[in-house]
């Protein structure tokens, strides 16, 4: 689904060089959960945000399904993004002033998806995830887990083909991390959701099919995995 190569990402020009990503190629496949682990600075969040076009690269080729995103137009490439990828982050990135519901439909809303649907669709994801009955709650009056879940489902919505998440449970105790793993499971394997996870968590990298290590911009390892927890089919009326 996508094939990355030979991308370099340097920032910075002189003394204040960085290369944050050294010539790295990579191919990830339709359906799969693909963990990135590394320490910090290594290049997992450039890597991520390089292969879904949320940076330019200054070298090298990104293609998903057969597209070149990188010779995009921004509009284009922005168009793409909204329609095809979903993307949940450490911090959930919520609207405060939003509702659960409203935060989820935004996405679609702003493709021009009629109210009515895009509020239908966005209740129906919530529902997904465990949160029917806290549509109507903003996200301070939620615990971290179901911000996060609220994020899960923002990302869900547009029924993307590929979640690329950046250390979404880096700021979630264990149990509920776990909570949110068996989602990311939950999608991969109902709606055959490519996902790919930044994190430096072994445990969650474990939960992933495959798993590459990163040092100094490069890919220094990769090993396969099988996940051994099997996820519900659906988590309706879970609070937690």
């Amino acid at each position: 689904m996508i094939h990355a190569k030979g991308i370099w990402k340097v920032f910075g020009q002189g003394e204040n060089r960085v290369e944050a990503l050294r010539g790295v190629s990579l191919t990830i496949h339709k359906g799969e959960i693909l963990a990135v682990m590394g320490p910090s600075g290594c290049g997992k969040t450039s890597l991520l945000n390089c292969l879904s076009g949320i940076d330019h690269i200054s070298k090298g080729t990104v293609e998903i399904e057969g597209q070149n995103i990188h010779q995009m137009k921004e509009k284009e490439k922005d168009r793409y993004r909204a329609e095809k990828m979903g993307f949940v982050f450490q911090l959930y990135n919520l609207i405060p002033v939003l509702s659960a519901v409203e935060n989820v439909e935004l996405p679609l809303l702003s493709q021009g998806v009629r109210a009515k649907t895009a509020r239908e669709r966005a209740e129906e994801v919530l529902t997904r995830v465990g949160l029917r009955e806290r549509c109507h709650h903003r996200p301070g009056e939620m615990s971290g887990g179901q911000a996060q879940r609220v994020a899960l489902a923002r990302a869900m919505v547009n029924q993307p083909g590929v979640i690329w998440a950046d250390e979404p449970t880096g700021a979630l105790d264990r149990e509920t991390s776990k909570m949110i793993l068996d989602l990311f499971e939950h999608f991969n394997r109902v709606d055959e959701t490519t996902v790919v996870i930044v994190t430096h968590d072994p445990a969650v990298a474990e939960r992933a099919d495959r798993i590459i290590y990163m040092d100094s911009g490069r890919i220094v390892q990769e090993r396969d995995t099988r996940r051994k927890v099997n996820s519900p089919v659906c988590m309706r009326g879970s609070n937690e």
